[in-house]
């Protein structure tokens, strides 16, 4: 029996209906909702970090398969073992990684999905190349962000905002500023919520670059993504800029 397949035989056994259906109703899995059509076995996140840890040499090509299945541990546990992959690799090797997560981006397709992944793979590299100071480099990535933020697709442009949390934990606040406003006029409330924290992250190690961002935008933004900047702002400020 091949790895991939005691893996998915493991997975089965761990399954726990219950918890399946309560999943399936949280990440809004019915029609026309956000997380149509995937498939919950009822499996806690640390119960699958511990199967991850078992099979992280899986190859690419066996993360891959679990990538294409509409069951979302597969997916979640596929992602655990590219992250570790990810933090193991040499410089050419987390090119690949990098390069396999954007061709497997739409398999990357719930919220929990994006924010495991994003800032460890994407926002790790481009994190790396932004220290590394070569500004033609920089010039290429920091397209590759906005290229994701301005697609039609949800989940590309929950990669491209919350890929810069990484940067955000670095001080470096400028990709997130430029992202927040391509996302601006968003509809989807996923990314009302997602640009929000970024800020709110901002905010917390430089209320002072969070609120020139805010006083030129807060009119624009949606009442969501507002609430989720201002959150830890005192009382007053929040009143100001609630009130519109």
């Amino acid at each position: 029996m091949s790895s991939l397949s005691q893996l998915k035989k493991e997975l089965k056994k761990l399954s726990n209906p219950k918890q399946a259906e309560i999943l399936q109703r949280f990440f809004k899995t019915g029609k026309g909702e956000y997380g149509e059509g995937d498939i919950f076995l009822g499996i806690k996140v640390p119960v699958q970090r511990k199967v991850a840890a078992k099979f992280q040499n899986l190859s690419l090509k066996d993360i891959e398969k679990l990538l294409e299945s509409k069951i979302h541990e597969h997916r979640m546990i596929a992602l655990f073992i590219l992250i570790k992959k990810h933090e193991k690799a040499d410089e050419c090797e987390k090119k690949t990684i990098l390069n396999f997560y954007l061709k497997n981006i739409k398999n990357i397709n719930n919220w929990d999905l994006v924010d495991l992944s994003a800032p460890k793979i994407v926002g790790d590299y481009l994190m790396k190349k932004l220290k590394e100071g070569d500004p033609a480099h920089n010039y290429v990535l920091g397209r590759l962000l906005c290229k994701l933020a301005k697609s039609n697709n949800l989940w590309k442009k929950r990669v491209a905002i919350i890929s810069t949390w990484t940067f955000i934990k670095n001080n470096e606040f400028s990709e997130t500023l430029k992202i927040s406003k391509i996302l601006i006029a968003d509809k989807h409330d996923l990314i009302h919520k997602a640009v929000g924290w970024m800020l709110r992250e901002i905010g917390k190690r430089d209320q002072k670059t969070e609120e020139k961002f805010l006083k030129k935008y807060y009119l624009k933004m949606p009442r969501t993504m507002l609430r989720y900047a201002i959150e830890r702002f005192d009382e007053n400020k929040r009143k100001f800029y609630l009130k519109k």
